[in-house]
């Protein structure tokens, strides 16, 4: 009979009985997506995965403060991405646009119509496409990259964010929708023909015009 994969809690139970080795199945569990978020951040590869392993360091610590009202992932999104944050207040920097290797990871999905409507060069361009999506990622202002990266990268559920951002859901919904706006703004243009260079207006500057 196939052993019944343990939960989250169930792990986190005997973590606080002292088996240690059920603290490694957590991290072994979320890993690769907390490296995928930080990455979001900091685009740098090194400096992301030693976030990473901070951030289980500082949750480990941190673990008997939890007392399950949230769901253990959320709680450990909510560490990733402040200990991310303080990590670029440290560098007293904007992540550089050095791309990382995100292994398996997706591109946010495209409207169909954008897809559909894609001139011949841009569907071939996908290396192009995804720098261009990862700068306007970048650009957008922080409250709004944090939602849609934990929406679109995370899977993150809206009621979900709402509770790491500790924000109403109509405002993580507002923000989401923007982000997506914002982006639409940026790609429309590339896949519709035009070279990345005159795409890829600042996202910024189409927050700025609203």
């Amino acid at each position: 009979m196939a052993k019944i994969k343990e939960t989250d809690k169930q792990l986190v139970q005997q973590v606080f009985k002292g088996n240690n080795h059920a603290f490694d199945l957590l991290v072994l569990r979320y890993q690769h997506r907390i490296l995928t978020l930080v990455s979001r951040f900091i685009r740098d590869q090194s400096e992301a995965e030693d976030v990473c392993q901070e951030v289980f360091i500082k949750a480990y610590r941190a673990l008997p403060k939890f007392r399950g009202e949230s769901a253990f992932y959320t709680w450990l999104y909510r560490i990733a991405i402040n200990t991310a944050k303080n990590h670029m207040v440290t560098k007293s920097r904007r992540p550089p646009g050095t791309d990382v290797d995100l292994g398996d990871s997706e591109l946010p999905e495209l409207p169909e119509e954008l897809v559909d409507n894609a001139s011949p060069e841009a569907t071939l361009s996908t290396g192009e496409l995804q720098d261009l999506i990862n700068k306007a990622i970048e650009d957008l202002p922080e409250d709004l990259r944090t939602a849609f990266t934990l929406r679109e990268f995370g899977g993150l559920s809206y009621e979900e964010i709402t509770e790491i951002m500790d924000c109403p859901v109509g405002t993580v919904r507002s923000r989401i929708f923007r982000a997506r706006e914002a982006l639409d703004n940026v790609i429309r243009p590339f896949l519709e023909g035009e070279e990345p260079e005159q795409a890829g207006a600042s996202v910024n500057e189409h927050e700025k015009s609203k």
